[in-house]
């Protein structure tokens, strides 16, 4: 059973194939952007290439005219250097040197798929590359454990060790969360260990449970802050940030990258010009 106070649902193996079927669109989706992501890009076109990708697919995308007010207005959060999550595109111009977080997701026959990745343009900092391989090295090191622990509350205090051993810090305002008919459904999922979540608010890991798991970084502080546009956060001093997530589920063979690259079997369904899997960006 769940710790007492958590609400969690357990995924059928018929639906977490359905979500699976929703990753895919969210992967290929983050595959358009990342073909067009150079200098002199706009953030309007990178938001066009993920609007497009779920309107091929019979898609509904589910951040555009989420929440507020004022609701979100396009497809994707686009969130460049000090930009944490929830960044609006426009007509902002990509230069070489920038951080790039881009977080989308889908429903797709009644089921979604959420997932972020940030790209470096160009050369960029050694700090900068540091930060990059730390925070993807905390969603892995989650999924990882994923495998062998019984708590999410062990998980996360892995996670944020990491986090800390590196020199930088976890953003503690913004955590994953649960997903499947909808975009955010309970449990909470933090990336830092905390009392609250070492006893009312864990949750046990066995298979079926499907998240949302998404650790973002700072350099230089775990502060925040919330831009006049009133959905931008930004880090309380100006240093760079990096997001990654996946939606990952809990099958009875491990976990299960839902919105990670396609396998052999499921190649069929993809356009002409995913076959290369040479160009694929993986994460």
């Amino acid at each position: 059973m769940a710790p007492s106070g958590v609400k969690r649902v357990l995924r059928s193996p018929r639906e977490i194939k359905l979500m699976r079927a929703a990753g895919l669109v969210v992967w290929q989706a983050h595959q358009a952007a990342a073909r067009i992501l150079q200098p002199g890009v706009t953030t309007a076109e990178l938001n066009a290439a993920y609007r497009d990708t779920f309107a091929r697919c019979g898609a509904e995308p589910l951040f555009l005219g989420y929440g507020g007010p004022p609701p979100f207005p396009a497809e994707t959060c686009i969130s460049i250097n000090e930009e944490v999550v929830h960044g609006i595109p426009g007509p902002r111009v990509i230069k070489a040197g920038d951080l790039i977080s881009l977080d989308t997701g889908c429903r797709l026959a009644g089921w979604c798929g959420d997932a972020a990745v940030t790209h470096a343009v160009g050369p960029i900092s050694a700090t900068d590359q540091k930060l990059l391989d730390v925070t993807l090295g905390t969603l892995n090191l989650a999924v990882e454990l994923m495998a062998t622990c019984n708590l999410w509350s062990q998980v996360a205090r892995e996670m944020e060790a990491l986090v800390k051993d590196s020199g930088f810090f976890v953003v503690e305002e913004m955590v994953g969360h649960g997903i499947g008919q909808n975009l955010h459904e309970p449990p909470q999922v933090p990336n830092y260990f905390s009392e609250a979540l070492a006893g009312s608010e864990d949750f046990d890991l066995r298979p079926g449970v499907v998240l949302a798991i998404e650790p973002m970084v700072n350099i230089g502080t775990q502060k925040i802050v919330c831009l006049d546009d009133g959905w931008t956060l930004v880090t309380g001093d100006g240093q760079a940030s990096a997001h990654f997530e996946h939606t990952i589920a809990i099958t009875a063979d491990g976990p299960r990258r839902l919105t990670g690259p396609p396998v052999a079997d499921e190649m069929s369904g993809l356009p002409d010009w995913l076959q290369d899997a040479e160009r694929w960006v993986t994460w």
